[in-house]
């Protein structure tokens, strides 16, 4: 009896949308880690994979914005800027002798801004994703640059201590505080997603758009809320780029748009709309991290790393088109075949 629930249980959670990839790819992440282990034993030591979480955490967090927006069967190209933005717009404040909380807090008001207006944008105005967030990507970056006069800031000073203790070097029971952050976050829209009446809008207006609308889902509120819940991943990456350099650089966030893709799509998540899961996109996360680290032991340069990460996200990107595509033919034949106009 036992067992048989244990099965039930088992194939219910293999039956979860998007879950099929999910093991896939993480079976993958563990022969990349078993690979580099092998090449180089300190792959596997405490500092290193405590240093390597860390360094997942703020590509799981711009991740976790993104695959909201992909669902939604959008992108954001604002992310990386957004990312420029908050760690400028804080740090400016900082070095002014605001309280580094108020400059929190005005950071993330600002940066929804920019959520907001995707939103608007690609919904209401009917702009294609890629020009309305190619246009923020532009503006958030001229932000970025134009906060402090088209310089870097100075150090933000000892006043944020606390600040930079928050969101990189502080510890709570031996786990730097940037992995808690990433968890917390993890949760709170991994719930959202799966658990609540958005969280459905979310994959339903990704799967059909028309059929949505007919249904009465708020096609506007649905899209700009994934493009805030980016814009708030972004931001929050953004002060922890300033916690760790406890300074604002003008290029912060430069090319993270690319690793949010990577991590959303690499975990199952369709650039076609209305597939995939958060867990994915924490497995789609580390395994970015563990081939930078790793290939960073084995003395690959920079360039090498760029190419094989570009190649991973092609590749699943191809396969998902060629996988969704498939499953949508089959679907047709078997709408016609129902129908009696072709016996299949």
């Amino acid at each position: 009896m036992k067992k048989g629930k244990a099965q039930s249980i088992l194939k219910k959670i293999m039956a979860t949308r998007g879950m099929g990839q999910v093991v896939s790819v993480t079976f993958g992440l563990i022969i990349i880690c078993i690979v580099f282990g092998i090449l180089n034993p300190i792959f596997f030591s405490s500092r290193n994979v405590s240093n390597l979480l860390r360094q997942i955490a703020p590509i799981l967090i711009i991740g976790i914005g993104q695959s909201y927006v992909l669902i939604t069967g959008n992108i954001d190209l604002s992310i990386g800027s957004v990312i420029g933005m908050s760690c400028m717009i804080s740090a400016t404040m900082m070095t002014k002798g605001v309280n580094p909380w108020v400059a929190v807090v005005i950071t993330f008001f600002c940066c929804l801004v920019v959520g907001v207006t995707n939103g608007q944008l690609v919904a209401s105005c009917k702009l294609p994703p890629f020009i309305a967030t190619l246009g923020t990507m532009t503006i958030a970056r001229g932000i970025a640059q134009i906060v402090n006069n088209n310089y870097n800031t100075d150090a933000i000073g000892a006043a944020a201590n606390g600040f930079r203790n928050f969101f990189y070097y502080g510890k709570i029971l031996g786990i730097y505080n940037t992995i808690w952050i990433a968890i917390a976050l993890w949760l709170v829209f991994n719930f959202i997603l799966s658990k609540t009446r958005t969280g459905r809008y979310i994959y339903a207006i990704g799967s059909n758009i028309e059929a949505s609308r007919l249904s009465g889902v708020n096609i506007i509120a649905t899209t700009t809320t994934a493009y805030v819940v980016s814009s708030i991943c972004a931001c929050t990456v953004g002060l922890i780029t300033c916690a760790i350099s406890g300074m604002g650089t003008m290029d912060a966030g430069t090319g993270y748009e690319m690793f949010a893709v990577a991590a959303s799509v690499i975990g199952g998540v369709s650039t076609l709309g209305g597939q995939g899961i958060l867990l994915g996109t924490v497995v789609g996360a580390s395994i970015w991290g563990v081939l930078q680290n790793g290939l960073q032991f084995a003395g690959a340069p920079v360039a090498i790393r760029n190419i094989v990460i570009g190649i991973i996200v092609v590749v699943s990107v191809l396969l998902d088109v060629i996988v969704r595509g498939g499953s949508m033919r089959k679907k047709r034949e078997k709408v016609i075949s129902d129908s009696g106009e072709i016996k299949a």
